[in-house]
């Protein structure tokens, strides 16, 4: 096939763009760089650097089989602090590019959607019919862009699958996280061990856990490339499908830290401050759906696993070219 991958400079879209040439396909990267790394677009792929809003120009003659929409602005607390970037990104953005797939006839895409969606959750593990009530704009946008694609999907025009992922950890590649500002715990632990980072915070533990800091649910970056793969694969002109990745188990706060403690042989010095706006106590996921109609099952379900493959890229400073 040949794919286009938006925002494949980018932690997740570069191991999504790696796998995708480790199966043969031809793989086209559209980021602008803005919070990705030209250095981590695969050997192989083609390089165009550019907003997905001028897709129509930038990507002018080509021809695809297929699209993996990764590309948009995701911090939270930047969302609720700017909700008009967010918008303009992740909604106009999408809304754009979508028309320049659907002009030039691509018959699929998944786009990169999250477990924002559903604020705070009624009920956990959370399947793909709870309700969709987003408590920041971030998660606004990406609903958005869901009921976007059910929309143009009903018109027969194009397949398009939605992908609702929960947190990200682990490294693959040697592709690992490098987001500036860093805002996920697994590598601002990990670059805090390192001795990169002065110490870290976690932000409330008042929660109604069982340690009082939020729980969330990591998978594996390479086994959520994976299922990029299936639904790029699955995806069929008049349908779309939204599925939930995770791997059902959830770790808080405190339990993360204290798995980088011990695959990092680190004592982490850490500061206690006041809950973040907008973040649910609980996001576990039910991926029930995605093992039964994509034949996806993670395979790196260890937190530790996911910790140490992140620790080995950050500790050798790997280039991945």
């Amino acid at each position: 096939m040949r794919v286009l991958v938006t925002g494949g400079a980018g932690y997740i879209g570069s191991v999504v763009a790696t796998r995708l040439l480790e199966l043969g396909h031809t793989v086209t990267v559209l980021d602008d760089l803005s919070t990705g790394h030209a250095d981590a677009v695969p050997p192989g792929a083609t390089f165009v650097e550019g907003r997905v809003h001028d897709a129509a120009v930038a990507l002018a003659g080509e021809r695809f089989d297929g699209a993996v929409h990764l590309a948009a602005s995701s911090l939270v607390a930047e969302s609720i602090a700017n909700p008009e970037k967010y918008r303009l990104n992740n909604v106009v953005g999408t809304r754009l590019l979508l028309d320049t797939l659907l002009a030039s006839g691509v018959p699929a895409i998944v786009f990169s959607s999250t477990a924002a969606v559903y604020g705070e959750p009624e009920t956990v593990p959370i399947d793909e019919d709870a309700p969709t009530r987003p408590v920041n704009p971030y998660g606004e946008s990406k609903l958005a862009v869901d009921e976007m694609l059910a929309a143009e999907a009903a018109t027969g025009r194009i397949g398009a699958v939605s992908l609702r992922y929960f947190n990200v950890a682990g490294a693959y590649a040697g592709r690992g996280e490098r987001h500036d500002p860093e805002t996920h715990l697994v590598p601002i632990a990990l670059q805090a061990a390192l001795g990169t980072r002065a110490g870290l915070v976690v932000y409330g533990e008042d929660y109604p856990t069982p340690d009082g800091t939020c729980v969330r649910d990591y998978i594996h970056v390479a086994d959520l490339a994976e299922a990029h793969l299936g639904a790029l694969a699955s995806a069929r002109p008049g349908t779309h499908r939204v599925f939930n990745l995770g791997n059902g188990a959830g770790f808080s706060v405190r339990e993360v830290l204290a798995a980088v403690e011990r695959v990092t042989g680190v004592t982490l010095e850490v500061t206690v401050a006041g809950r973040r706006a907008g973040d649910p106590a609980v996001l576990v996921a039910s991926a029930a759906r995605a093992r039964r109609e994509l034949g996806w099952t993670p395979a790196r379900t260890s937190l530790e696993q996911m910790i140490a493959d992140a620790w080995g890229v950050l500790r050798s400073g790997s280039d991945p070219r």
